[in-house]
Protein backbone atom coordinates (compact mmCIF):
# COMPACT_ATOMS: atom_id res chain seq x y z
CA UNK A 1 0.00 0.00 0.00
CA UNK A 2 2.83 2.60 0.82
CA UNK A 3 4.32 1.73 -2.39
CA UNK A 4 1.00 2.55 -4.34
CA UNK A 5 0.79 5.69 -2.49
CA UNK A 6 4.65 6.73 -3.43
CA UNK A 7 3.45 5.89 -6.67
CA UNK A 8 0.63 8.13 -7.13
CA UNK A 9 2.72 10.67 -5.65
CA UNK A 10 5.32 10.33 -7.94
CA UNK A 11 2.78 10.64 -11.03
CA UNK A 12 1.02 13.68 -9.28
CA UNK A 13 4.01 15.86 -9.01
CA UNK A 14 5.24 14.71 -12.73
CA UNK A 15 1.81 15.68 -14.15
CA UNK A 16 2.14 19.31 -11.95
CA UNK A 17 5.29 19.92 -13.36
CA UNK A 18 4.34 19.13 -16.87
CA UNK A 19 0.83 21.49 -16.33
CA UNK A 20 3.07 24.08 -14.65
CA UNK A 21 5.65 24.20 -17.69
CA UNK A 22 3.39 23.49 -20.61
CA UNK A 23 0.07 25.37 -19.25
CA UNK A 24 -1.45 22.04 -20.88
CA UNK A 25 -4.16 21.73 -18.21
CA UNK A 26 -5.70 25.02 -18.96
CA UNK A 27 -6.70 27.62 -16.08
CA UNK A 28 -9.48 26.49 -14.66
CA UNK A 29 -7.75 23.04 -13.23
CA UNK A 30 -4.89 24.87 -11.79
CA UNK A 31 -6.45 24.70 -8.08
CA UNK A 32 -7.17 21.13 -8.82
CA UNK A 33 -3.45 20.93 -9.48
CA UNK A 34 -2.55 22.30 -6.75
CA UNK A 35 -4.10 20.54 -4.16
CA UNK A 36 -3.33 17.03 -6.21
CA UNK A 37 0.52 18.27 -5.16
CA UNK A 38 -0.41 18.86 -1.66
CA UNK A 39 -1.31 15.29 -1.68
CA UNK A 40 1.44 14.11 -3.28
CA UNK A 41 3.83 16.01 -0.44
CA UNK A 42 2.17 14.62 2.28
CA UNK A 43 2.53 11.16 0.90
CA UNK A 44 6.15 11.83 0.00
CA UNK A 45 6.42 13.16 3.48
CA UNK A 46 4.51 9.84 5.22
CA UNK A 47 6.76 7.68 3.18
CA UNK A 48 10.12 9.39 4.31
CA UNK A 49 8.80 9.70 7.49
CA UNK A 50 7.43 5.57 7.79
CA UNK A 51 10.90 4.92 6.77
CA UNK A 52 12.84 6.58 9.67
CA UNK A 53 11.17 5.23 11.91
Amino acid sequence: MGNLLYLIAVVLVILWIIGFVFHGFGPNVGGLIHILLVIAVVAILLKVINRAA
